[in-house]
């Protein structure tokens, strides 16, 4: 099968970014199918073109890389202007390309515009993969306003979701959503998943640089972005600093757009038990995660983030560490179920500090969490299983099944 992909943030685990579509197109690919992927410069990529178009063969996958440049820190033009220029030269593969089904993996939304093009003008098989809720988590974070800009962008959201055989969503919160307000129930959920071989235990490996043992270790992985309201995390760190438990090292590993403010938030309140390491490559991070008590999830207060499927915690779930989170949905009724975490109420720092310490202080309860997670991370959420899913699906959508 020949499988043609557009996705704008592809990295490899050498990059500091998620890798679902390479994990599962050089599991595809193993199996004997032909991928193209078809992406841009993300700046938390390992991908550096040294033309317009660079081309890699990673792992079996040929890789198109744009070299238009995209950062979460950039402004809302910067990122209209990459988003539009990547779904123009995109949309020459979908032209182009040979292919037995067509993968769009959605955000932005104009990555459809090439999906829409192979489907429409060469009669592609599509598949619409929604990473989350656009443009509803733009309204609701207040960058979309105008009423014809938001009536203009649902009608091409349900313009892809109709053109597609199948929409593919990343949580369960996804897929209700999407049946109910469009109406639209060609839905198949494949969550995003756990590296149980990147992440699993690595017994005799010596703690990363930087770690100190004796502390324990509270950790953050991710984008410190607009979306993830990290200043919770600052004003938990600060409520443990005042219960005089500053011993407990708060590392935040990542990079985004709040970073600066995040740094300044914790130095006028002096909080020396919280960290800022940046970036790093997946395999880096994955030797940090290891020797934490717990991992830390948070998001903005807003309904669409309650359906949020993020690559942290599948990588803490692999790692045998139980979160501490934030969302309300569906993450919320899985740890509950599956005891592998903690749910507390958004911009409750008292509540996050209170689930810090319990994971910090009791042992066995950590223990028997940890164990949960990494049960969950092998037996709902293991990377093999959920690429063998989806390619069945693309094998159906290419036979022109629903």
């Amino acid at each position: 099968m020949r499988i043609l992909y557009f996705y704008q943030y592809f990295t490899t685990p050498k990059g500091a970014w998620g890798t679902r579509v390479y994990e599962f197109a050089r599991r595809w690919a193993q199996a004997g199918d032909k991928v193209t992927v078809v992406t841009s410069v993300y700046d938390k990529s390992d991908l550096k073109p040294s033309s317009l178009i660079g081309t890699f063969d990673i792992d079996g996958i040929e890789v198109k890389v744009i070299n238009v440049r995209l950062s979460n820190k950039h402004g809302v033009i910067p990122r209209l202007w990459t988003f539009s220029a990547y779904a123009l030269v995109a949309s020459w593969y979908a032209l182009t390309r040979r292919a037995d089904v067509v993968v769009a993996s959605s955000g932005p939304i104009t990555v459809g515009i090439p999906g829409l093009v192979a489907r429409f003008l060469r009669r592609r098989p599509l598949v619409f993969e929604v990473r989350d809720l656009w443009p509803e988590g733009a309204i609701e974070l207040g960058y979309l306003r105008h009423p014809w800009l938001i009536r203009l962008a649902r009608g091409f959201e349900h313009l892809c979701y109709n053109a597609s055989t199948v929409v593919v969503a990343l949580s369960e919160g996804m897929a209700e959503w999407i049946r109910e307000f469009y109406g639209f129930d060609r839905t198949v959920v494949i969550p995003n998943a756990s590296d149980n071989a990147l992440f699993g235990a690595h017994d005799d490996e010596p703690p990363p640089e930087g770690l100190d043992p004796s502390r324990p270790l509270v950790i953050y992985t991710g984008t410190l972005g607009v979306t993830d309201d990290c200043a919770q995390i600052v004003r938990a760190a600060e409520e443990l600093q005042r219960r005089n438990r500053s011993e407990i090292d708060v590392v935040m590993i990542g990079d985004g757009k709040e970073r600066v403010m995040l740094e300044e938030m914790a130095r006028e309140k002096g909080l020396a038990n919280l960290r800022f390491l940046g970036l790093m490559p997946k395999t880096e991070v994955a030797r940090w995660l290891r020797r934490a008590r717990c991992a830390l999830i948070t998001f903005r207060e807003v309904p669409f983030t309650d359906t949020m499927s993020p690559n942290k915690m599948f990588d803490a779930f692999a790692a045998g560490v139980p979160v501490v989170q934030t969302t309300q949905g569906w993450i919320r009724q899985l740890t509950m179920r599956e005891r592998c975490g903690i749910t507390v109420l958004p911009n409750d720092a008292a509540a996050a500090a209170e689930a810090i310490l319990l994971l910090v202080d009791d042992p066995d309860l950590r223990d028997e969490m940890g164990r949960n997670a990494r049960r969950v991370a092998r037996e709902q959420f293991d990377r093999d299983v959920l690429a063998g899913r989806m390619r069945e699906g693309l094998y159906a959508a290419a036979k022109g099944r629903k």
